[in-house]
């Protein structure tokens, strides 16, 4: 692995900066030891409970009041509490970091709870409590983080713990009885304005649903026949308000009866993570498997058996208005147009890598470098690449994988137009600047399954954090807590959306307070990204600058 501090000066300023901001108790947060932090359920590192901002935090970020979406700039100090963006005709962004703003240090970090210390899931992130104390759950409360917790890789026993997201002091948590490897998804599934999580239960694998407050909902009539590592998402296929679970092949109605298996054949294989997207224009959903695809009704839109499983991800990649499905496959890199032809097949941009299984893992896709087109960033084995939309190489960065199996992120803290890029490897959570330098390496561990750093704003100040979860992995050392959130030191990060549902979140796949829009706007033609996060401003979601 590259010397983070010989590959980039700002890694030092930002070593020298923490170390000053830490002679008060003699601590480094980045120490490779678990972070001092805060107190779980430290009230003095609340947010204001009336508002859910921590008004402090926020005049160091801005002279003007608290950057949230919510937040009406006509009218001031009248905020609304309900999503007022229909995600569609965004306008510019235009909310930028001061000068020199990059200065992390972690805000809190969760050390779990008795043996349920280790996480290998993203992280969730949704409104779940009611805060403030005005009787209902809206966007003037603190957001929520849901964490998966187990004990041992034997089996992946675990729980579901909801955390607060200024403090990270537990609201509430589930019995044992979690697969622990499986990536829930979160969403208002049941039509009440409140998101229920689905996970998937330990030993039978049926799903399981629990309300807002952890109250058991359902659990599916049939098990989920998968051995882990894959990831649940959920959408409203066919646009009639009661939205669909996809788990793989599988397909669950709203109530866990399954309504659609479509066939061993179409299965994604090692790990996976079902996509849903209007690939046809017809107004409802196909189910996205990689190099096969159906109609919301399982029927066959798309198969293309001369690309192996793999995981899909579906963007605008050329000049012309339709989407094209990225897989990452066991050949390598495969872009399929919006019909399923094939337009690129089996490349290995970064060559032939000893483990076979190498080129399967999920990727991310954002306009990094402020161009107003599409890039995509991806592991493979030991390195971490950002590629052109045709897959040529920007850059490549050593990383420390031996399975290569985790994902990525990407987001523009600083509003510049050049958007960050992250991944968490075995031992480290990295951000890259644009040349693929590490602005940061922030000491994690894990064996990566298929997790990945998350970006929110998970305390309702108007600035974004990350979000990573560690484990023992390789090393049966577990250096770092369960979970970190990682903010700027002076909150000045741009805004970012509270919520971050499921891991093929593409931001139009749901709203920022966890409902599923009835007709999903099609993302690649607004900000076209996936697994990243969005900035937000008064009113909702904004385009951010061409730079």
């Amino acid at each position: 692995m590259r010397d983070l501090a010989a590959a980039s000066p700002w890694l030092l300023s930002i070593v020298s900066l923490l170390a000053v901001a830490c002679a008060d108790d003699g601590t480094n947060p980045f120490d490779t030891e678990p972070t001092a932090g805060p107190v779980t359920g430290d009230a003095t590192s609340a947010t204001t409970a009336t508002t859910g901002v921590d008004e402090t935090a926020t005049a160091t970020a801005t002279d003007d009041g608290p950057r949230l979406d919510l937040m009406l700039p006509d009218i001031g100090a009248a905020p609304s509490c309900e999503v007022v963006d229909d995600m569609s005709g965004i306008g510019p962004c235009t909310d930028v970091a001061p000068p020199d703003s990059f200065e992390p240090e972690v805000q809190w970090s969760w050390e779990g709870d008795g043996v349920m210390v280790q996480a290998i899931t993203i992280p969730l992130v949704a409104n779940l409590t009611d805060d403030d104390g005005d009787g209902d759950v809206d966007l003037c409360d603190v957001p929520d983080v849901v964490v998966q917790a187990f004990a041992s890789y034997d089996g992946f026993l675990g729980a579901i713990y909801v955390l607060d997201g200024a403090t990270g002091a537990v609201h509430w948590s589930s019995d044992p009885g979690i697969d622990a490897s499986f990536s829930p998804a979160l969403g208002d599934i049941d039509g009440d304005g409140l998101p229920e999580i689905v996970a998937v239960e330990h030993g039978a694998q049926h799903l399981l649903a629990f309300e807002h407050d952890g109250t058991p909902k359902w659990q599916s009539d049939q098990p989920w026949p998968d051995f882990g590592y894959s990831a649940l998402a959920i959408a409203d296929l066919d646009g009639d308000g009661s939205p669909e679970i996809l788990a793989d092949n599988l397909v669950f109605d709203a109530q866990g009866q399954l309504v659609l298996a479509l066939g061993e054949t179409t299965i994604t294989g090692w790990g996976n993570a079902t996509t849903a997207a209007d690939l046809d224009g017809d107004g409802d959903l196909e189910i996205v498997l990689g190099r096969s695809a159906f109609h919301h009704d399982g029927s066959v839109y798309y198969s293309t058996m001369i690309v192996p499983t793999g995981y899909p991800q579906v963007a605008n990649l050329d000049d012309d208005p339709e989407p094209e499905v990225l897989v990452q496959s066991y050949d390598g890199l495969t872009i399929l147009e919006h019909d399923g032809s094939v337009k690129v097949a089996g490349l290995r941009p970064t060559g032939v890598v000893a483990d076979g299984t190498s080129w399967v893992r999920p990727a991310t896709v954002h306009d990094f470098d402020g161009d107003e087109l599409a890039e995509f960033a991806s592991s493979s084995g030991g390195i971490y690449s950002l590629y052109e939309a045709n897959a040529s190489i920007i850059w490549t960065a050593d990383v420390m994988d031996v399975t290569g199996s985790a994902a990525g992120t990407a987001f523009d803290f600083l509003g510049d137009g050049e958007a960050e890029a992250m991944y968490a490897d075995e031992r480290t959570l990295f951000v890259f600047d644009g040349d693929g330098l590490a602005l940061l390496g922030v000491p994690r561990s894990s064996g990566t399954l298929q997790e990945y750093p998350v970006v929110a704003d998970v305390d309702n100040d108007g600035s974004a954090e990350i979000l990573v979860v560690s484990n023992e992995g390789w090393f049966a050392n577990q250096s770092a807590p369960t979970l970190q959130v990682i903010r700027d030191v002076g909150d000045r990060w741009v805004p970012a959306r509270r919520i971050w549902n499921q891991h093929t979140y593409h931001v139009t796949n749901v709203r920022e307070d966890g409902t599923i829009p009835l007709q999903e706007p099609r993302h690649w033609e607004l900000l076209n990204t996936f697994r990243t996060q969005a900035q937000i401003e008064a009113g909702g979601l904004c385009q951010p600058p061409v730079g």
